[in-house]
């Protein structure tokens, strides 16, 4: 294979010196000078049954190739402290699965567009992002997408139907009338529970017809005119009968209020799937279509950004290589069904091998929301990777916060809105 180009090198400083013991500490033999192709490391930070998948296969990759791949799990908590660490010791790990790019280390990444862009592959191109110079720095190892699930029990005890394809499925005005019929022929207390997320409210703006808040090409920030309805329209939703106040406005636990049995409905994303099949016991769940109002859409994320780190011309070859062998879709597909991922892959037949038909059922209706999405449903995702690239990061988003104060009539929609707009243009604005 040839040789693919990296992005460059950072340069070193006198502060990037660590003692040998702390370099071999975070590498766990990487780095420029530590062992040979035939050796390399990978750096996750996920649960111990998914760590299982990347076992397979690296195991079914030295057994093809004869070569070694080491996967050290890192605990979520201090893994970005780790990495950069790790860059400022050159002493990074040849591949890694991260939750964001960091401009500390993307000028070390090895350009994957050659795997992005095979067309036997079949990565979806919109959760794809290029640099400036048209380089793929990381290809998401999955999704994640929010969507909503329902009290099974409650719907099917108040004789209340509900959609199962996604493509006849309900408007949020008919779900609102569904649930609302739910919660006054059963124990219910509320219609809906909701994510307190920027992400599920972006997924409802999309649904809606909004393009939540998007940067033009000069990196200013602003919205569509139907942005302001929403947020109204959101607002009568938080009304203590409809959803609780508490979500938004003070931090209580959604999660907890949809296993309490007492809420027909939960919006939020299909990494609840594997909790609910494992936790709930008292009642009947099950993952349903999200709205359209008009729009099908969601709001998909990346649950891991693989990488590959160019520590030397030969260890960077052999990471571009073994990611190229993970995303040739049969190894692929392998990691998908261990991992119980959302693949970034079309065309693949899955079979989750989960015990739980609801759980099986579940991951299959998510998969069928994605292909109908519509495009805007990566773009905050992307948006994400691109100001990674340029240096940037929303470490504070004003989201929830800005609307909690509108939902309590502190502020307007209007001053909601500017405050959110400007919350973005101070941290990521600009070119």
């Amino acid at each position: 294979m040839k040789r693919l180009p990296r992005h460059g090198r950072a340069p070193r400083t006198a502060a990037v010196v660590l003692s040998a013991t702390t370099i071999i500490a975070l590498s766990g033999c990487s780095g420029s000078d530590a062992g040979s192709p035939e050796s390399l490391t990978l750096w996750i930070s996920s649960s111990a049954e998914q760590q299982a998948g990347y076992d397979t296969i690296v195991e079914q990759y030295e057994e093809e190739t004869g070569v070694a791949v080491e996967v050290v799990n890192l605990p979520y908590d201090g893994y970005t402290t780790r990495l950069r660490s790790a860059a400022q010791a050159d002493a990074l790990p040849d591949i890694a699965s991260v939750p964001a790019l960091d401009p500390i280390w993307t000028d070390v990444l090895v350009d994957l567009d050659g795997i992005a862009s095979n067309p036997d592959y079949n990565i979806d191109d919109s959760v794809v992002a290029k640099d400036d110079d048209g380089k793929v720095l990381t290809i998401p190892t999955d999704v994640t997408a929010s969507g909503m699930f329902i009290n099974k029990s409650l719907f099917d005890e108040a004789g209340v139907a509900y959609p199962t394809d996604p493509e006849q499925t309900w408007t949020w005005d008919e779900f609102l009338d569904a649930t609302t019929e739910v919660r006054e022929n059963t124990d219910a207390q509320y219609n809906l529970i909701f994510d307190g997320s920027p992400s599920r409210l972006r997924a409802l703006q999309y649904q809606m017809g909004g393009n939540a808040i998007q940067a033009d090409d000069s990196g200013v920030f602003s919205t569509n005119d139907e942005t302001l309805g929403i947020y109204e329209y959101f607002k009568t939703m938080n009304d203590d009968v409809i959803m609780p106040r508490s979500v938004w406005t003070s931090g209580a636990d959604p999660n907890a209020l949809f296993k309490s049995g007492q809420v027909a409905a939960y919006f939020s994303g299909v990494w609840q799937i594997a909790d609910f099949a494992a936790t709930i016991t008292d009642f009947e769940w099950a993952a349903v279509p999200a709205p359209a109002q008009p729009v099908h859409a969601t709001d998909l994320n990346f649950g891991g950004l693989a990488v590959a780190f160019d520590n030397s011309d030969e260890r960077g070859q052999a990471a571009y290589d073994f990611l190229d062998w993970m995303y040739t879709p049969e190894n692929y597909k392998v990691l998908v069904e261990a991992n119980g991922f959302l693949p970034v892959e079309t065309g693949l037949d899955i079979e989750y091998p989960f015990e739980s038909q609801t759980a099986i059922d579940g991951f299959d209706l998510y998969n069928k929301e994605i292909e109908l999405a519509d495009p805007i449903s990566s773009s905050f995702g992307l948006a994400q990777i691109r100001w990674a690239l340029d240096g940037k990061s929303l470490s504070d988003d004003p989201t929830v916060p800005q609307m909690g104060a509108f939902i309590n009539d502190q502020q307007d929609a209007g001053t909601t809105l500017e405050n959110i707009i400007a919350g973005y243009n101070d941290q990521v604005g600009g070119e």
